[in-house]
């Protein structure tokens, strides 16, 4: 019979997992073990080791195929063929017509991070293109940029049904092709909009109150909060909030708002 872990070696192999999805690796082999003896208390604390094993792979070598690219744009390609139809989680075979990537300049100074697709988005393929996306447009706007100066991607790539909150091994199957995008665009901000997206980066678990007004160090980036625009079309008292947070983005990208003519 298989031996039970503990607490400590549970916490382990999920970091060791986290780890290597984060990488893009998301197979895993079992080490045959000897089964005849029972191991020594000397193997004891490498039993981790023998539970779970990444492929064949040297991981201080280059891992991911976009490393190679000429430039960013082909970068995100590679990436998107990475993807592929993606059936890794369940998503995919609970309505979702189509795969929606991401869309904007690949060397975006400033990248914006969504929950998921809505309908609107499924039906064309590209993020924040609905209510909700109308909206971010003129949050953009009023940064004195446009849409297709910066770069919009979502936490997960498919739509959950009936625009649900993604579920947590939903966004954990589907986070690594996003840091994959983030670590292709380099962008100087990124603003997480809202709490699902922002837990999901920064892999927290706090309220909208404590994350907002703050910044993070991420991957290269400074990392904002706001809220999601589809929060601010039922409570459009928050958008005073939010223009507080774009601000921030604003002041530390040196970005000047648009003067309003009379």
């Amino acid at each position: 019979m298989p031996k039970q872990l503990t607490a400590d070696q549970k916490r382990a192999l999920a970091a060791r997992v986290n780890y290597y999805r984060e990488l893009g690796i998301y197979d895993f082999y079992r080490r045959e073990v000897d089964v005849a003896r029972a191991p020594s208390p000397a193997e004891d604390d490498r039993e981790l080791g023998a539970i779970i094993t990444a492929p064949a792979v040297d991981l201080f070598a280059p891992q991911l195929p976009e490393r190679a690219a000429a430039d960013t744009s082909e970068a995100l390609r590679i990436i998107r063929h990475d993807l592929g139809d993606c059936t890794r989680c369940k998503l995919h075979k609970l309505g979702r017509k189509q795969i929606v990537f991401g869309v904007g300049d690949p060397k975006a100074e400033l990248m914006f991070v969504g929950e998921g697709p809505g309908a609107d988005e499924d039906e064309q393929g590209e993020p924040f293109v609905g209510r909700a996306g109308q909206l971010l447009n003129k949050m953009i706007e009023a940064m004195g940029l446009n849409r297709r100066q910066v770069y919009i991607a979502n936490v997960v790539k498919c739509r959950p049904p009936g625009n649900r909150t993604p579920e947590r091994d939903e966004t954990e199957t589907c986070s690594p092709f996003l840091l994959r995008q983030i670590e292709t665009i380099r962008p100087r901000a990124i603003v997480a909009l809202g709490a699902v997206a922002a837990k999901a980066l920064l892999q927290i678990n706090a309220s909208m109150g404590e994350l907002r007004g703050r910044t993070y160090d991420f991957r290269g980036s400074r990392l904002f909060v706001t809220y999601h625009p589809a929060y601010l079309l039922r409570d459009p008292r928050q958008k005073g909030e939010t223009w507080k947070d774009l601000q921030q983005v604003m002041k530390f990208l040196g970005l000047q708002a648009p003067k309003r003519s009379d």
